[in-house]
């Protein structure tokens, strides 16, 4: 490989580039727009669930057990029915999405040291939401209820005691934040869809231009020119990745607990992968039209379902789980992951790397042999 030839062909791509502002543009800003769009509209943390509360009894008890509720971020009182006819009401017109029933027995059932029982009424519509709802008034109750029981027993001259008692530890993110989560899934995704959409049209527009004809018949080599075109490309998509973490830090405090010397060494590999997958698009494209529709079809659906990004892997089913295998941004997301939130070495995720490296070989093999049969073809 002429190093000469690869730098020119380096430089003539990077030179239209800078002369073509718009694309520059779309490709310098599009990431961090889609990180800050996606980062507030993907996230799973419930606030703010309306609550509609039908209080059969209106005492003492169940006045502080409401107030105990609204006086978190987590429930908002929407107000009171007086009837069971309302309840379904209020569910099927989603003025509330829980109703909590107090039973006129409360504070007799309590005082009497019987069971009381609270009854919550959630809408299910939404599955993953109803159980972090159903989580949260659990919480609620049994810490009411832990309460209510101090009080009495330091009324009785006594104290409370728990044979077992639990207190857990959140590692790595401990206010459970779903951004810090799916922030890593999100610079994988933006980075391989404009990785693989801006190395694929730059070398079909080649093909558009008819000047890929005199590449063919000039001395540079298929190596040659794979580099030098997607070479500006790798170098846009780090500065991308770096403005990326920069705003994955000023909006939503993601913060890289690893060394920032590894992320960009793993970024570089995760790219090298991307850009194989444009090289590849590009070589059974013939039209910039049908280059971009084929490059985000690979990569934005397969990058989203089947990289662990929302969905976890290990509850896929087998073949699933098999399938996750065609898109990078699985093994990258994992990498992301463990630097960024875990600060882990290289020892924790090396077999990522290497199925990148081998993803990557694969790819450019397969685009190698497609273009050197279509020009013998030809």
């Amino acid at each position: 490989m002429n190093l000469n030839r690869t730098r020119a062909i380096a430089k003539k791509e990077f030179k239209h580039l800078m002369r073509d502002v718009r694309l520059l543009a779309v490709l310098v800003f599009s990431p961090v727009f889609l990180l800050g769009v996606f980062g507030y509209a993907v996230n799973f943390d419930v606030h703010h669930i309306k609550i509609v509360v039908y209080d059969k009894e209106q005492s003492k008890i169940s006045r502080e057990f409401i107030n105990g509720l609204t006086q978190s971020t987590y429930f908002d009182l929407i107000g009171y029915i007086s009837d069971d006819s309302y309840i379904r009401e209020v569910l099927d017109t989603k003025k509330a999405q829980c109703v909590v029933v107090i039973p006129v027995d409360l504070s007799q059932k309590f005082y009497s040291r019987q069971e009381a029982k609270i009854q919550y009424l959630i809408d299910g519509v939404d599955g993953n939401t109803a159980n972090i709802i159903q989580f949260y008034v659990t919480a609620a109750t049994y810490s009411f209820s832990s309460k209510l029981s101090s009080e009495v027993l330091a009324r009785s001259g006594m104290r409370s005691f728990l044979p077992l008692n639990f207190e857990p530890l959140f590692w790595f993110n401990p206010d459970l934040k779903s951004t810090r989560f799916l922030i890593p899934g999100l610079i994988a995704m933006i980075l391989i869809v404009t990785a693989a959409v801006s190395v694929s049209l730059s070398l079909v527009r080649e093909k558009e231009r008819g000047t890929i004809e005199q590449i063919n018949v000039s001395s540079i080599k298929t190596s040659e020119l794979l580099i030098g075109k997607t070479l500006p490309n790798v170098l846009l998509a780090l500065l991308n990745a770096t403005m990326i973490l920069v705003v994955g830090y000023l909006l939503f405090d993601v913060v890289v607990k690893g060394s920032i010397l590894l992320l960009f060494f793993c970024t570089l590999i995760f790219l090298i992968a991307c850009t194989s997958i444009g090289i590849l698009v590009s070589v059974i494209s013939d039209s910039q039209r049908l280059a971009f529709s084929i490059a985000t079809s690979l990569t934005m659906l397969p990058s989203f379902i089947l990289s662990g990004f929302v969905f976890p892997i290990e509850s896929m089913p087998v073949t699933v789980q098999i399938l996750t295998n065609i898109t990078p941004a699985k093994f990258f997301i994992r990498i992301l992951r463990a630097i960024i939130l875990r600060d882990v070495g290289v020892y924790a995720f090396w077999d990522q790397l290497v199925y990148l490296i081998l993803f990557a070989s694969a790819l450019l093999t397969a685009a190698i042999l497609i273009y050197n049969r279509k020009e013998k073809n030809n």
